[in-house]
């Protein structure tokens, strides 16, 4: 047997042998003894903490503007001093250095604030899902242990019948867009711009352990309860930077710098806006933040500030294809970030159409959540748009500092030929080492030193990572396996289809068989029949794209296809749906 972590880590004694795997000949190399040279006594071990983002803007770009919705706007100057107010207003409420701070609002300046000051201060930024269920609220909450709860008056429906649940939260603050009288039978310590402006705007943020707790959130499952997941000052900074250099480092399509036009599309309960506020604060970028979304409103806001950089879930992009205001787009490009679920070579290209240019990124809760971004190498800007399509639409290639691997069952790495298929393990310094108080969930999540994601892919010999399917959702039929995600993307080329979702479903001969939920565009509803849907399925299968096999035999057009609460295909309750 080697003595190596590596092979400790799910390398096999034979791989580990072999000269072929350059990267594990170089980790290899790090088992040899290492000095460390004592540091000198005065010198300043500068911990990797979020405090530090926000030293940056304010050198390169102090006067740059942070623009919500139609309401305010400010600039870096006034981002710093307001991030001091909150922190003040922390200590006021009594928070000490480990407390938890549960957060209910829109995407807004406010909870920019928040991003920053509240781990700034060392307490806990607990980013609530306000599209739980009631009983998931309580539970979350619950399991935070939040002390005290910012909630706008929008989520005050949400928060009251559940307010005598809840057993560690002391004070609620308001957060309101309007001066309005609230219609509620909730106490409140304040609200929010009221009890920001007699506070100082000063405030000495301390220095403590880079590894100390800064963000909790919930993952969105589809069984058993939500998960915690936590990250650390030094993660959300390492990962801050790894954004960086895979959006900013390379010569292609995909190219963001400061001279960009920030606006999330995602909520920022979800995975802190997949860490994008974090990003473009520290490039000290314009910011647009659209407070609840609308696809009018986003898109009057893109216009009218001519934003230039997004990322949202497809669903999101078909919103706002479907909005006329779209036509109204008037940069040369609108670079937006796909994610969550797969994007379709359909809605690639009907988004570029509208000066949209769509590129896939994937991570997930766990992971911060970057692992890739399907950025172009360089040789393949001269491509066609056809193929150039066909790789931003692939899951792309690993950012700096993170490791991708795909494995058998068994753990050993399967060779990157973009055939051999296998579960999508993952390294990096910013993955969460496990989740919140539970011990048994989080075993499950890393085995053998490596994250399993429970996604199943290939990697071609150029290293760009092709998601095929998640373990749950793949296909079994006839003794084969059928990906969920390639029959989606088949369908959805059709110009009658908008939106796709393939489930199994149980069949006594075949064990599994596909079965297609549809949704057309309102051009085409009511004039395209199962038929004809089918006989499309049917003309890749003779092209031998797909197995005969895999043509669904049960397709359901629909009006919507269920979402979870980040607007990813809730499968689950599709099988509840047609099968229960």
């Amino acid at each position: 047997m080697i003595d190596s972590p590596l092979y400790k880590s799910g390398y096999s004694k034979k791989v580990l042998e072999r000269t072929d795997y350059p990267l594990l000949n170089l980790l290899k190399g790090g088992l040899m003894g290492v000095k460390i040279i004592k540091n000198t006594d005065l010198a300043y071990p500068y911990p990797l903490l979020i405090k530090n983002i926000l030293t940056a803007p304010l050198v390169h770009s102090p006067d740059q503007k942070i623009i919500y919705s139609n309401k305010t706007q400010y600039t870096y100057r006034t981002l710093v001093k307001r991030v001091a107010r909150l922190a003040n207003l922390l200590g006021e409420l009594g928070i000490k250095q480990g407390d938890t701070i549960g957060v209910m609002d829109w995407d807004s300046h406010r909870y920019l604030e928040c991003y920053f000051a509240i781990p700034m201060s060392g307490a806990i930024l607990h980013t609530i899902n306000i599209r739980l269920s009631p009983d998931q609220l309580v539970y979350t909450i619950n399991h935070a242990k939040d002390d005290v709860i910012f909630v706008n008056t929008e989520f005050l429906s949400l928060l009251e019948p559940i307010m005598d649940q809840l057993d560690t939260v002391k004070t609620l603050v308001l957060i309101s867009d309007e001066e309005e009288n609230t219609d509620s039978n909730l106490e409140f310590y304040g609200d929010y711009e009221d009890l920001m402006a007699r506070v100082s705007d000063h405030y000495i943020f301390p220095d403590f352990d880079e590894n100390a707790v800064a963000t909790l959130f919930y993952t969105t499952g589809t069984t058993g309860r939500p998960k915690g997941v936590y990250f650390t000052h030094r993660q959300i900074v390492l990962h801050t930077y790894g954004f960086m250099s895979g959006l900013c480092a390379y010569d292609g399509q995909l190219n963001v710098n400061s001279g960009d036009v920030y606006m999330p599309l995602t909520p920022m309960f979800h995975v802190h806006a997949w860490g994008m506020p974090y990003l473009f604060t520290m490039l000290g970028n314009k910011q647009v933040y659209p407070g609840r979304f609308t696809p009018e409103k986003a898109l009057e806001l893109a216009r009218r500030h001519k934003v230039t950089f997004s990322h949202c879930v497809p669903t999101i992009v078909h919103m706002l294809l479907d909005e006329p205001l779209v036509d109204s787009i008037d940069v040369p490009e609108w670079k937006l970030i796909i994610g969550g679920s797969a994007m379709t070579r359909d809605l690639c290209k009907r988004a570029q159409e509208k000066k949209m240019l769509l590129f896939t990124a994937y991570g997930m809760s766990e992971t911060c959540p970057l692992l890739t971004i399907s950025n172009l190498k360089n040789h393949m800007n001269a491509w066609d748009e056809e193929d150039q399509i066909n790789v931003r639409c692939m899951t792309g290639l690993p950012v700096p500092n993170v490791h991708i691997e795909i494995v058998n069952r068994n753990g050993t790495p399967l060779p990157h030929d973009g055939e051999a298929a296998g579960e999508i393990v993952a390294r990096s310094p910013w993955l969460t080492q496990g989740y919140y108080n539970d011990e048994k969930k989080s075993q499950e999540l890393w085995k053998d030193g490596w994250l399993h994601t429970g996604d199943i892919g290939t990697i071609n010999p150029d290293g760009y990572l092709k998601i095929t399917d998640r373990i749950k959702d793949v296909i079994k039929t006839g003794g084969e396996w059928i990906s969920s995600l390639e029959l989606e993307d088949i369908i959805t080329r059709h110009e009658a289809v908008s939106e796709a979702a393939v489930i199994g479903v149980v069949d006594d001969k075949w064990g599994e068989r596909p079965m297609a939920v549809i949704v057309l565009r309102d051009e085409f509803k009511n004039k395209v029949k199962v038929e004809a849907l089918r006989t499309f399925f049917s003309v890749y299968a003779d092209m031998g794209a797909i197995p005969k096999f895999g043509v669904p035999e049960r397709i359901e057009i629909v009006d919507h296809i269920a979402k979870t609460s980040v607007g990813k295909v809730n499968k689950k309750e599709l099988r509840t749906q047609f099968f229960t």
